[in-house]
């Protein structure tokens, strides 16, 4: 069918449903969705996925998705790349699903369209999601998905000065 979207190689359909988020140029996925994903209500993923947490480490130590990846800055993205097993999924996230997890998944993809330039469509990381309001949004609907089962917003009053350096970086 026509009104079938397909993930960035034009291999096959989306295997999650998308929702209508912040970032028109992103597919988004609902906090619904992970927990979900995450209770194993998507046989044919078969956890071959990873949810990459884009907060600063001392957001993702104070509360995280279970089995979440930290990953913060572009060499990590580089390192992604270069895996050898490389998971079918990759869901992306920072506290609001604003800025640092669109950011990150727009340089994953502009060095994945680059590594791949001489065979397009193809892709290492064709399904990539965002998820819509994220972390913040996730752990309001799914606190006991979370390890632990809190919330550090980035501005916490307690780590200024991480913020600052994580900043400069």
């Amino acid at each position: 069918s026509d009104d079938v979207e397909l993930i960035a190689d034009c291999s096959r359909p989306y295997s999650l449903p998308t929702v209508c988020g912040k970032h028109k140029d992103l597919k988004s996925i609902s906090p619904k969705v992970v927990m979900d994903l995450l209770n194993g209500k998507y046989p044919t993923i078969d956890n071959n996925y990873m949810i990459l947490d884009c907060r600063y480490p001392y957001e993702y130590d104070g509360g995280h998705i279970q089995g979440a990846v930290n990953i913060y800055i572009k060499d990590s993205i580089d390192n992604l790349l270069k895996l050898q097993d490389k998971p079918r999924i990759l869901i992306f996230h920072c506290e609001f699903s604003s800025k640092r997890a669109p950011t990150l998944l727009r340089y994953l993809r502009s060095q994945d369209r680059l590594l791949n330039s001489d065979n397009y469509p193809s892709l290492y990381y064709p399904e990539v999601y965002i998820l819509d309001g994220g972390y913040k949004a996730f752990y309001e609907e799914s606190k006991e998905l979370c390890q632990p089962a809190a919330y550090r917003p980035m501005l916490h009053k307690d780590f200024i000065k991480e913020l600052h350096q994580y900043w400069v970086k």
